[in-house]
């Protein structure tokens, strides 16, 4: 295992920052690093397995040809380097062949998360201007409903089910083109991705990826993720989602590992067999899907103790109990990684190098990335002061992020790119997070962050989730209120409230109890599944100003 401050000393800041990324990578294209440079004979790709039990294994050699194919037909479509191809598909190899086809004629990949109805589509085709969608029978006539919706290649169902008249058949076109397509060479500043925010403070706004993002997306699968080549991979995040996009599928096959789709909703069935399955040593995902798998208990835990080398998570914080129970019942370390859409993962706890590891903490930036806690005035504050966790542009050669299309970036302000999350810089350089900027509540005079009130509630046997806002008070300006998501074997009663209560009370501090504890049945989050506590802010926000 490398050592964290070796592996950092490796980026020379200065030099970095005077000279940049910018320029120095030429002959780009992302279809050769993540599918023809590792197309050697037998090389697997792909373990697929559908919903219903049957499975597939694709080669790299085989992507390649196939990617090669479907390039051409997009070629006579009009399709041209820097264009948009976007693809609303399920876990399949037919979205990797769409994304290594687009990358192979220098156009853009756009995902569209299976889950968006009509109108969310309709944002981002509109957005992106995409001249091509591909898309699946079980989700086609959804476009039926999208304005101005570009062309349509549907991958039908058995004896070509679900094409509609005017659609090309993917499989179809595949077939009718030749299996050789010449790369279009880039630059690394050039656009590979077209993502867009997961609309969490408002309305989605896009943002292009540039191929030097590769970089650093491969070094956090490789530090932080401690991929290694006798590991068995699967990132169980969706890839109509910057995580699955990213972490699942560019930077794994960028260093030649093979990757896993489950073609099947999230379940501890489901999970369970595939990690038997296929051996799965490496897993990642969200505290969400934790949680599900811990509410499951020993039918989760009795079918996968000692499968799993590592486990790691991001999307939101991980709860302190959650590394406990997998400690304990499963015998892994799984480990908290933050990041965002806009500039990948830069802050983790790295399973693959060596520094201290704090519960609680979001952990190290990674290497490559200046991480710093600021002020309102944008100042540099020391240890134990709650500021804004921001990144030094000036000092990060593995930042990519340039700004949205369209859309002002009110996140860049000096060298620095504001992420709006207030973290606490630790004695050892680690960094604690407290929450969103707008999430901290202030109760009594005193400032309370929502994650330490939501971490004491779930490591009560009755919790599952829980999210806590600060509701509108004349006397003590907000009170903490949380909603609950029980487990099952427990039933929503005043009592329960009130052990609940005092369970926090004893482990936190007085002033940051929940006073009022509301039970639900779920919490409300975005597609790609982050908790948008600023939904239950603003019903309580509405109530008190109603009176009610």
């Amino acid at each position: 295992m490398r050592d964290y401050q070796t592996a950092t000393a490796e980026f020379d800041y200065q030099q970095a920052a005077q000279a940049g990324l910018k320029g120095t990578l030429t002959a780009l294209n992302a279809c050769i690093e993540c599918c023809d440079r590792h197309a050697l004979p037998g090389h697997i790709a792909l373990f697929w397995e559908g919903r219903d039990g049957s499975s597939a294994i694709y080669t790299f050699s085989e992507l390649q040809d196939k990617a090669a194919r479907f390039a051409n037909f997009l070629l006579t479509q009009g399709v041209r380097r820097g264009d948009r191809v976007a693809a609303l598909l399920p876990r399949n190899v037919e979205l990797l062949i769409t994304l290594f086809a687009t990358w192979r004629i220098g156009a853009v990949y756009q995902p569209l998360f299976t889950a968006f109805g009509p109108k969310s589509i309709e944002h981002r085709l509109g957005s992106s201007g995409a001249k091509l969608v591909v898309t699946d029978a079980a989700n086609r006539d959804k476009l039926s409903e999208v304005a101005d919706c570009p062309a349509i290649v549907t991958v039908g169902g058995p004896k070509g089910q679900g094409i509609v008249r005017g659609d090309f058949s993917f499989w179809a076109e595949l077939d009718n083109h030749p299996a050789y397509c010449e790369p279009v060479l880039l630059t690394g500043e050039d656009p590979f991705l077209l993502m867009f925010t997961s609309g969490t403070t408002g309305p989605a706004k896009p943002l292009e990826v540039p191929l030097k993002a590769i970089i650093a997306f491969q070094n956090y699968t490789r530090d932080a993720v401690d991929l290694r080549p006798e590991d068995a991979f699967w990132n169980v995040a969706d890839p109509g989602w910057a995580y699955g996009l990213y972490f699942g599928i560019t930077g794994p096959l960028g260093m030649g590992h093979p990757i896993t789709f489950y073609d099947g909703p999230f379940t501890v069935e489901s999970t369970c067999r595939i990690i038997e399955k296929y051996g799965i040593t490496n897993l990642t995902g969200s505290p969400t899907a934790y949680r599900l798998l811990i509410a499951a208990g020993e039918a989760f835990s009795s079918k996968i103790k000692g499968r799993l080398r590592v486990v790691s998570s991001a999307g939101e914080p991980l709860n302190p109990e959650v590394i406990r129970w997998f400690a304990e019942n499963l015998g892994v370390t799984i480990l908290d990684h933050y990041g965002q859409t806009e500039m990948g993962m830069v802050l983790c706890n790295h399973h693959g190098l060596e520094h201290p590891v704090h519960i609680g903490s979001a952990g190290f930036a990674s290497p490559g990335h200046r991480i710093v806690v600021l002020d309102e005035q944008q100042r540099e504050l020391d240890i134990g002061q709650p500021g804004i966790l921001a990144l030094d542009r000036s000092r990060s050669p593995m930042f990519w992020f340039n700004g949205y299309q369209g859309f002002e970036t009110k996140a860049f302000v000096g060298q620095y790119y504001l992420s709006g999350d207030t973290v606490e810089l630790n004695p050892d350089g680690s960094i604690s997070f407290v929450g969103r900027s707008d999430d901290v509540i202030t109760t009594s005079g005193y400032r309370v962050g929502p994650f330490d009130v939501e971490s004491a509630l779930v490591e009560h046997p009755a919790v599952v989730e829980a999210a806590v806002v600060g509701k509108p008070c004349p006397e003590r300006t907000e009170v903490v209120k949380a909603f609950v998501v029980l487990n099952a074997r427990y039933r929503a009663e005043p009592q329960l409230a009130e052990e609940l209560r005092l369970y926090v009370r004893k482990r936190l501090a007085a002033h940051a109890y929940p006073r009022e504890i509301e039970f639900v049945d779920e919490l409300p989050k975005t597609p790609s599944g982050k908790l948008q506590r600023f939904i239950l802010r603003n019903q309580e926000i509405a109530k008190a100003q109603a009176g009610t």
